[in-house]
C-alpha cells in the first residue's frame, strides 16, 4: 500500500533561522497559498500561516507544531513545522517521530546554534535524513566553505554543495545550482528572485560573463571549483541513511532555493519509511491501517472546543468512516470526519495513505502516543514523556474553579503542552514542564480557553522519576516516602525529589524499584 508519491518531513532550526518564513515561502511555491504574508482568517494579522495560537502572534515564534499539506508536480508534501525554541522540544521531539526526512535551516551569519544541534542529534537517533538550507545569504554572512565545514566537524555529516552563492550581502548577485549549470539572479528593485534563471554549459561558458560582473564571475569559478573538488559527490543512499547532507544556499525571504529545495524533497527524500513497533517494526506496504498519534491539539478552533488528534498513518489505506482501536481504550471508534491540513484551512479527508498525517476530532478519547489499528495487536514504540526540568504549584485566583482547572489540566498534559502530577497527600497539584516558556502558555490558554485565572508558585521539587517495581518492594517504599509520591494523569506513581543528587542517593537505597527518567504509553 505504499505509496511513492509522499514526502512527510519537517523543518528544524534554532529560533530566528528563518524557519516560519521558509515554511510560508514552501507552502507559496506548493500553491497551498497565494499571497506571502497574508492569512484569510479572522482579523488580518500578518503572520506565518503556520502560527495561529496567541501567544505565537504576540510573541512572533512558533510554539506548537502545525501540519501542512501541499501537491507539486504530482508529489503531495506533509510539511511538519515544529517549534523552535528549545522550551517545546517534547513537541518537536514527538513530531520528528512522524517524519521521514527533515529540512535544516542555518542563518548564514551564526552558523549551527544549539537548538539546531539538539534537533539534529534526535534525527539522527531515528537516522532521519536530512537536507540543509543555508539561509539569508543576500545578507552579510559567514564564508560558505567555513558554513560547510562546520556542518561536517560539528555533526559529523558528510557534505555535499548543491548549489553556490555568487557573493553574500551586499555582494550578493545569485545562486549557481551546481546540478542544473543554472544561474537565478534578484531582479527588481526588491533584488528578490523574480525568476530571472538562465542555462549555461558549465562553470567556464563564456555567457556567463555577461550575466556577472568581472568580480563575481571570478569569485563564483574559484569558489565553485574548489567546492565541487573539495567535497564529494552527492550520493543518495548515503543520504537516506542519515551519514550524507545535500547542502542548498538560498533566501527564504527572497525566494531563492526555495523552488530547488522542493525539487530536491521530491528527488532525494525518502518516501514512507518502516516505523519501529512492537513485536515488529511496520512496513508502509502492510495491508492493515496502522497508525499513531504524535500530537493533539485542543481549541484550534475555539468557538467549538474542538480537539483533534494528529495521526501518522503508517500503513494500508484509510478510508472516511473506517473503524480504528485505539492502544489506550481498546474500543473501535469510527473515523466519520478525518481532517487534511492545509495550513489553518481543513478538507475532508476521503481516504489518506502512508506518510499522511491526518487529524482527528475526539473527546479526550485519543492521546499523544496512541496506536491505533484495524484490530492488530500493534503498538508503535518512541515516543516517551520526559522527567519534567521546571516543577511548579498552581493556585486558583477563584477558588471555585476546581473542575475548570482540573478539566484544564488535564487536557494540556493530554496534548503533552504540561505534565499534571497529583500529590498522594495534600491538594497542590503540581504542573511539570522541559522550558519556562511553557508555564507562560499554560497561563494564557488558562485564562484564553478556558476562562480560568491562575498563578503558579514554587515548588519544593525540583525533579520527578517515574517508579516500577514489584507490588511488595513498590508497598514499602510508598510506607517510608508517601509525602514525596504523586500520580500523573494516567494513575502511574511519581516519585518527586528535591534535587538530582536525592535522585540517585534514593536509587541506591532501593535497588529493587526502578526510576525512570522517560515513561512510554
Amino acid at each position: 500500500m505504499n505509496r511513492p508519491d509522499r514526502r512527510t518531513f519537517a523543518i528544524i532550526s534554532h529560533p530566528d533561522a528563518g524557519k516560519t518564513t521558509l515554511t510560508e515561502k514552501l507552502l507559496l511555491f506548493g500553491g497551498a497559498i497565494h499571497l506571502a504574508g497574508e492569512v484569510k482568517a479572522r482579523g488580518a494579522n500578518r503572520r506565518a500561516r503556520s502560527d495561529w495560537m496567541k501567544i505565537e502572534q504576540q510573541r512572533g515564534i512558533s510554539v506548537t507544531s502545525s501540519v501542512m499539506t501541499f501537491e507539486r508536480e504530482g508529489i503531495t508534501f506533509n510539511l511538519l513545522d515544529t517549534p523552535g525554541h528549545e522550551d517545546f522540544s517534547e513537541d518537536t521531539y514527538r513530531t520528528l517521530t512522524a517524519v521521514d526526512s527533515a529540512v535544516m535551516v542555518i542563518d548564514a551569519a551564526k552558523g549551527i546554534e544549539a537548538q539546531t544541534r539538539k534537533l539534529f542529534e534526535v534525527c539522527r537517533l531515528r537516522s532521519v535524513p536530512i537536507i540543509t538550507f543555508v539561509n539569508k545569504v543576500d545578507r552579510e554572512g559567514r564564508d560558505a566553505f567555513a558554513l560547510l565545514d562546520e556542518i561536517a566537524d560539528m555533526l559529523a555529516l558528510d557534505v555535499t554543495p548543491m548549489s553556490w552563492p555568487v557573493g553574500m550581502g551586499g555582494l550578493f548577485e545569485g545562486i549557481y545550482d551546481l546540478n542544473a549549470n543554472r544561474l537565478m539572479q534578484p531582479s527588481g528593485d526588491s533584488r528578490a528572485f523574480e525568476g530571472k534563471t538562465a542555462s549555461f554549459s558549465g562553470l567556464d561558458d563564456p555567457k556567463l560573463a555577461d550575466a556577472l560582473s568581472a568580480q563575481g564571475l571570478e569569485r563564483l569559478r574559484e569558489e565553485a571549483e574548489l567546492a565541487v573538488g573539495g567535497y564529494g559527490e552527492f550520493d543518495p543512499e548515503a543520504y537516506r541513511h542519515g551519514d550524507l547532507t545535500p547542502v542548498y544556499f538560498g533566501s527564504a525571504l527572497k525566494e531563492f532555493g526555495v523552488g530547488e529545495l522542493i525539487d530536491a524533497l521530491a528527488r532525494f527524500a525518502p518516501p514512507p519509511r518502516p516505523q519501529p513497533a512492537e513485536p515488529a517494526p511496520v512496513s508502509p506496504d502492510h495491508a492493515g491501517v496502522t497508525g499513531f498519534v504524535f500530537k493533539v491539539q485542543a481549541n484550534m478552533d475555539p468557538q467549538h472546543r474542538d480537539r483533534i488528534a494528529f495521526m501518522r498513518l503508517c500503513s494500508g489505506k484509510f478510508r472516511r468512516g473506517m473503524k480504528l482501536t485505539p492502544s489506550g481504550s481498546g474500543k473501535p471508534i469510527a473515523v466519520h470526519s478525518p481532517i487534511m491540513f492545509f495550513a489553518q484551512d481543513r478538507e475532508l479527508a476521503e481516504e489518506a495513505w502512508p506518510g499522511d498525517i491526518i487529524g482527528i476530532p475526539n473527546h479526550g478519547t485519543l492521546r499523544v502516543g496512541d496506536t491505533l489499528t484495524e484490530g492488530e495487536g500493534i503498538r508503535f514504540t518512541g515516543l516517551p514523556n520526559f522527567a519534567p526540568e521546571i516543577l511548579r504549584r498552581v493556585a486558583l485566583v477563584d477558588p471555585t474553579k476546581t473542575k475548570q482547572l482540573r478539566k484544564a489540566l488535564d487536557d494540556l498534559s493530554e496534548e503533552g503542552v504540561i505534565q499534571v502530577f497529583y500529590p498522594e497527600i495534600g491538594s497542590n497539584w503540581v504542573v511539570g514542564v522541559v522550558g519556562q516558556l511553557q508555564l507562560e502558555v499554560l497561563l494564557s490558554r488558562l485564562e484564553a480557553e478556558y476562562k480560568v485565572a491562575a498563578r503558579l508558585e514554587p515548588s519544593p521539587w525540583d525533579t520527578a522519576r517515574w517508579i516500577a517495581g514489584d507490588d511488595a518492594a513498590i508497598k514499602a517504599f510508598a510506607s517510608i516516602n508517601s509525602s514525596q509520591l504523586s500520580r500523573d494523569r494516567d494513575g502511574a506513581l511519581v516519585f518527586m525529589a528535591k534535587s538530582a543528587w536525592e535522585v540517585g542517593y534514593v536509587q541506591e537505597r532501593n535497588p529493587d524499584i526502578r526510576f525512570s527518567a522517560t515513561k512510554e504509553r
